[in-house]
Order: structure tokens, then C-alpha cells, then sequence
């Protein structure tokens, strides 16, 4: 909690909390129009000429991973849960940040990157409130040019109206280091890990993370390096026995991307004789595909292949509320330290 002097600061004023999420087909039907919407984005597609050339791209990728990844969809009841996820998470934080002291009157919206409610539609909602300030904060806690970056990009596009509102907006850029956060992750870790039946010194932690080109970290973007260091705090926050891993999955393309995958580290795991591991998602805030079929099934077939039997996931943070508790510190101490943007 912050102190005093903030809860002063931020008491009875009108704000806006804009969650910015990844977004997910709504049924099977919505998946290759929300796989177009992702392809085209020229933060994710960029390259000589994808000004002309990336439409017809998007279209031609979208169609033609559309019926796989419709399969995915299917297994995990026919849907992205991620919408549910984040609606959830923003009920939860408009309820923390307007009680205890210093409550202020926050309306908090969520903006889909790739399927509704878009960037657009949850803008039109905070307009309804008119808030005098507005803090754009992605749940996505380390950065990247292709999440949150990307999400950014939408909002300047969208924002300002001409319609004379003119709030004042924060931007929470990320957060892969707040101890806050690094304590919710812990508290998840521990929570599953008093399921485990074994000595914790014979488990395996693997921290996984999404995956990214290679080309785009050289370029710059700072994402490896705040996944590392999550996982090492986490990692120390924790003092856990047993042993650590970080790999990345969900790579598309030919490519190269960041390694070692969740294949490569299973498989390593497998020919040393580990057979007990706990999967911790490091950059995913909400359960959705790439955690509930990626790892909870594919991954979880592999490593049955492999030999070891007693592979376990880690939920995703979602509406726990620690993590919630962190993403209103967050809001709280952006109003009240920081400068805004506009």
C-alpha cells in the first residue's frame, strides 16, 4: 500500500484503467479472422514493401493455420478463455482501487489487441465516465514492441477524440521487476508446489516464455533480457531446492527464434533422468491457449512420451489476489509520482 500522501493524492478522483491483453477467438468460427487481425499487424509483420504485401500475407497465413489451430480452440472448450480471464481481472482491480483508503472512483476497461473488445470499443466506454485521467496498463509484464508496444501503437491511433476530452494519460510500460508482482508469482509457485507429493529438491522448475524472433531482440526490444531477469528474481524470491530451467515456446515461422524451446528443454530433461516437473508460466498473466493446450496438453503428451510421468502447470496468475493487489499499487503509484504522456 502506498503511503498517506498518496492515498490523499488519489482519493475521490475520477479514473480510467485501461487493461491492455493479447485477446482471443470467442468461438471456433472467430479464429481465422482474429488470426488475420494478429498477421496484419505491422508491429508483428514488418519488412521491405509489407506495407503493400501485408494484407494479402495476413490473409493467406490466417487461412491456411485457421482449421489446426480451430482444433486447439476445440479441445479447450471451443474458445479462448482469455476474454473471461481479463473481464475478471478488471472487475477485481476496479473493486480494490476504489476501497480501502484513499478510493477513487476508476472505471477500468479492457482493450483486446486482436479480437473484442478492441482498442476502440473500450475507449467509447471510458468516455461514458469521462475520466479526468487515464493509465494504460498491459498484462504483459516484461516488454516487447510486438505486446505491448503494439497495444501502445493501437492506442495512439485511437486516441485522442475531437470531442474535446482531453484526460491525462499514464502509460505503466512494465513491470517485470515489481516486487509486488514478484511475490504474487512466488505465492503461485508455492501454491502448487503443496500439491507435489515429492522432495521439492527432486523437482524440475521450468520457466517458460513466448517466444520471440531473434531478429527483433537484436534489433533492440528488451524482452529476453526482462523475462531472464523475472525468472531470476522469482527464482531468489522463492529459495526453492530442486532446479531451473527457462526455455520459449509458441514459435511460428522458420525463423529463428529464442532457445531453447520447451521441445529441446524436455527432451534434455528426459535423457538426464528428471521426472518430475512443474511448468511455470513466466510472461503469461491469464490461462489461455498457449498455456491450457500448448503445454497442459501438447507439452504434457510429449513429456508422457519421454518418460516423465509427473509433469504439472502452474495457473496462471488471473484474478489471484496478490496479483491484482500489485496491478492497483501500480495504477496508484503512476498517478501520483509519475508525469503523464499528453
Amino acid at each position: 500500500m502506498l503511503s498517506g500522501m498518496s492515498d490523499l493524492n488519489t482519493a475521490g478522483r475520477r479514473i480510467g484503467v485501461v487493461l491492455f491483453q493479447l485477446g482471443g477467438p470467442d468461438s471456433c468460427d472467430a479464429v481465422e479472422p482474429f488470426l488475420y487481425n494478429l498477421f496484419s499487424d505491422p508491429d508483428i509483420i514488418d519488412f521491405p514493401l509489407s506495407s503493400i504485401a501485408r494484407r494479402p500475407l495476413a490473409r493467406l497465413i490466417a487461412r491456411s493455420r485457421a482449421r489446426h489451430v480451430s482444433g486447439h480452440y476445440a479441445e479447450i472448450g471451443g474458445r479462448s478463455p482469455i476474454l473471461e480471464h481479463t473481464l475478471g481481472q478488471a472487475a477485481a482491480l476496479e473493486r480494490e482501487l476504489r476501497s480501502n483508503h484513499g478510493a477513487m472512483d476508476a472505471r477500468v476497461v479492457v482493450a483486446m489487441r486482436y479480437w473484442h473488445p478492441f482498442t476502440g470499443e473500450a475507449i467509447e466506454k471510458l468516455r461514458l465516465q469521462a475520466p479526468e485521467e487515464i493509465v494504460l496498463l498491459p498484462l504483459y509484464p516484461q516488454y516487447s514492441r510486438t505486446t505491448t508496444g503494439s497495444s501502445l501503437n493501437e492506442w495512439n491511433r485511437r486516441f485522442p477524440l475531437s470531442d474535446g476530452w482531453r484526460p491525462k494519460v499514464h502509460v505503466v510500460r512494465e513491470y517485470h521487476t515489481d516486487p509486488d508482482f514478484i511475490e504474487a508469482m512466488a505465492a503461485a509457485v508455492n501454491q502448487s508446489l503443496a500439491a507435489f507429493p515429492h522432495p521439492v529438491a527432486d523437482l524440475d522448475f521450468v520457466f517458460s516464455a513466448h517466444s520471440l524472433p531473434v531478429s527483433v531482440v537484436k534489433a533492440g526490444d528488451p524482452y529476453q533480457e526482462q523475462v531472464e531477469r523475472t525468472c531470476d528474481l522469482v527464482w531468489a524470491r522463492g529459495g526453492w531446492p530442486g532446479r531451473r530451467h527457462l526455455c520459449y515456446q509458441s514459435k511460428v515461422g522458420t525463423s529463428r527464434w529464442l532457445a531453447p524451446s520447451m521441445a529441446e528443454t524436455l527432451e534434455r530433461l528426459a535423457s538426464a533422468r528428471c521426472r518430475h516437473i512443474l511448468v511455470v508460466p513466466i510472461s503469461f498473466v491469464s490461462d489461455h491457449v498457449e498455456t491450457l493446450h500448448e503445454i497442459d496438453i501438447e507439452y504434457r503428451q510429449m513429456a508422457g512420451r519421454l518418460g516423465i510421468a509427473d509433469f504439472r502447470l502452474m495457473p496462471g496468475l488471473n484474478s489471484s489476489p496478490r496479483f491484482i493487489a500489485a496491478l492497483a499499487k501500480l495504477v496508484r503509484t503512476k498517478l501520483v509520482r509519475q508525469p503523464s504522456v499528453q
